[in-house]
């Protein structure tokens, strides 16, 4: 078309009568849709080859021109921009991310009005799938919330987990001299739409950041956000007929509380966004059928175990700041312990074979959440405060079997040891130390008798 200044003829000319042939103007906007539509399949194609990078330029080229050209309907467009916002997700790539579901967002709102200029026989697909498609788009923009906040975590994150303050000011410090330079790189490369739209998505944008957030503050924006479309994807995706759907979003509703938890520095206030995840949790876990649901159940067993772990680790924090253990106290700490050890134990058992004995070995998939399990019960029967010094021993006889299962089984199974690399080492030692510690203890115990 560059060389010639015309555009050509329409295959279906080749059939027509002289005087039915098409205008120009017409033989453009084909010739326009048949370039947007070779992208398109391009965009399949290489998704099938899995060269996801290339499949995700041409998808994202594609929806550019098919808002340039008005040739789209609005839920189809809405629904492959947000599918699109999940690569650049998986990128870390937060602007591009928030900028395809800013657009989908404001596009779907325009369901139902079909572009003037998308003159064709086929019709937007069925009217009755909006409450579905906008359900979508809000997980869509819960996983959004969810990564920016999970990747600030790993910034943030001193080596044993918690919130690092010098690393906190230095990137606060960055993120200052960067912020003006990136916007103005990104945002040429990534803009939606003509200018009606643009203003609407820009509107959409400022609701939420694309920077990592690194404060309490900024994350609770955040997590605000994210807990909005848990709210509207819940409306749509309800556990009678969703079962699977509802539940991912409730996970994703805990796994939001849980990287705010993160942020917060008071360790009792931190204590009730656990608490919050329990509640959201047990109800549910109590519901599931077995029969039907076991692997569902064994990932709420586990992230129901690691909860109350949490918050029994939060509560023997706060114990140590206290001149003294109160006895309130040392209830909350052994019952959260308790809740803790019997999760961890009920995934265990999930592993039984029906004759309810425990496979020799362990397979791939589970072997990782198994041993971590039986290391965490280990240490939490450490951690169970008795007076009783008989009580006390069988304790710690029980956390003794569990280290060493720990060490035995990988001493059979050598190739287990990569994925239990630093579980394995603190059992080792504890599995030397605890024998020692027990044969005082009962010295003690039979100086008193």
């Amino acid at each position: 078309m560059k060389e010639d200044g015309n555009p050509p003829l329409d295959p279906s000319e080749h059939f027509m009568a002289e005087e039915e042939k098409l205008t120009d103007q017409e033989r453009s906007k084909r010739f326009e849709k048949a370039y947007t539509h070779t992208l398109y399949y391009l965009a399949q194609v290489y998704q099938h080859l899995e060269m996801i990078e290339k499949a995700a330029q041409y998808c994202h080229t594609t929806l550019k021109r098919q808002l340039e050209y008005c040739g789209y309907y609005p839920v189809e467009w809405a629904r492959n921009a947000a599918t699109l916002s999940q690569y650049y997700l998986s990128k870390e790539c937060f602007m591009e991310a928030r900028h395809c579901l800013a657009a989908a967002s404001v596009i779907f709102s325009q369901a139902g009005q079909v572009p003037s200029a998308e003159e064709s026989d086929e019709t937007e697909p069925d009217q009755q799938d909006l409450p579905e498609r906008k359900a979508e788009i809000a997980r869509c923009w819960i996983k959004y919330c969810l990564n920016l906040l999970q990747s600030a975590r790993k910034l943030l994150e001193d080596n044993i987990g918690e919130l690092d303050p010098d690393r906190q000011l230095e990137l606060k410090a960055q993120r200052k001299k960067e912020e003006d330079e990136k916007e103005k790189g990104r945002k040429k490369a990534v803009l939606f739409g003509t200018s009606d739209i643009c203003d609407s998505v820009l509107a959409m944008e400022e609701k939420v950041s694309s920077v990592y957030p690194l404060d309490f503050q900024e994350a609770r924006e955040v997590f605000l956000v994210g807990q909005n479309y848990v709210q509207e994807a819940k409306e749509f995706f309800q556990v009678d007929g969703y079962v699977t759907d509802h539940i991912e979003i409730v996970q994703d509703h805990s796994a939001l509380f849980k990287v705010l938890a993160f942020f917060e520095e008071d360790y009792e206030r931190r204590c009730k966004m656990h608490k919050r995840r329990i509640d959201m949790l047990e109800p549910i876990y109590t519901d599931l059928n077995p029969q039907y649901y076991l692997l569902i159940r064994r990932q709420l067993q586990c992230e129901l175990a690691d909860t109350y772990y949490e918050m029994m680790d939060l509560k023997v924090a706060i114990g140590n700041r206290l001149e003294k253990l109160d006895s309130h106290t040392v209830k909350k700490i052994n019952s959260l312990a308790q809740f803790a050890i019997k999760y961890y134990e009920l995934f265990l058992d999930s592993l039984r074979n029906p004759d309810k004995v425990f496979p020799e070995k362990l397979e791939e998939d589970v072997l990782r959440p198994a041993m971590v399990a039986k290391f965490h019960i280990a240490r939490l029967y450490g951690k169970l405060i008795t007076s009783d010094s008989k009580k006390q021993l069988e304790n710690m006889q029980t956390s003794l079997e569990y280290y060493s299962f720990l060490v035995d089984y990988c001493e059979k199974y050598p190739d287990a040891v990569p994925a239990i690399e630093t579980e394995l080492e603190l059992s080792k030692e504890m599995v030397n130390l605890l024998p020692a510690s027990m044969e005082r203890l009962r010295a003690k115990v039979s100086s008193f008798v």
